[in-house]
């Protein structure tokens, strides 16, 4: 089974796959949070979706109260706060567990792949960033400190357009 054969429910809870969700697409998977230090990475990530979209490349917000309890609200608190304080266009899906016994099938296979630091295993924090090319392939991790206007990811962002 591919990574984008995922079941994984859109933010509304309309059920979906990860290739769904991406179209199919290279993506940017971020597991994100509205009250976090680091949420202002939104800014950034909105922009890198812009700048790419009509490339064949989204972002997807992946969120999660996991972390201090950072992503409290229900589905549309979070979509109203995405929209109305970041102007988030990219796709989101359901708030899940990226770490521990609830972990969502999809964190199972990103956290395999080691990050810039060679670090592998559980998510660190908000804003941890999976970069997969059109076929589900992940080709890069990030950790939650590494920006989306950061060179290095722009560049991988890039590597994976068609």
């Amino acid at each position: 089974m591919s990574l984008l054969d995922t079941p994984i429910a859109r933010l509304d809870g309309t059920p979906a796959t990860l290739g769904e969700i991406t179209g199919g697409r290279p993506a940017l998977l971020v597991n994100v949070a509205s009250r976090c230090g680091l949420t202002p990475q939104y800014t950034g990530l909105e922009a890198l979706h812009e700048q790419y979209a009509d490339q064949g490349f989204t972002v997807v917000g992946v969120p999660c109260n996991q972390f201090g309890g950072q992503e409290p609200g229900t589905s549309e608190e979070i979509a109203d706060f995405c929209s109305a304080t970041y102007g988030v266009t990219f796709p989101m899906t359901e708030k899940v567990e990226v770490n521990g016994g609830g972990r969502h099938p999809l964190y199972d296979v990103l956290t395999e792949t080691a990050d810039e630091q060679g670090r592998t295993g559980d998510i660190a924090w908000n804003f941890e960033k999976f970069l997969l090319d059109a076929n589900g392939t992940v080709v890069a991790r990030f950790n939650p400190s590494v920006v989306p206007e950061d060179p290095e990811l722009v560049k991988a962002v890039q590597s994976v357009l068609a």
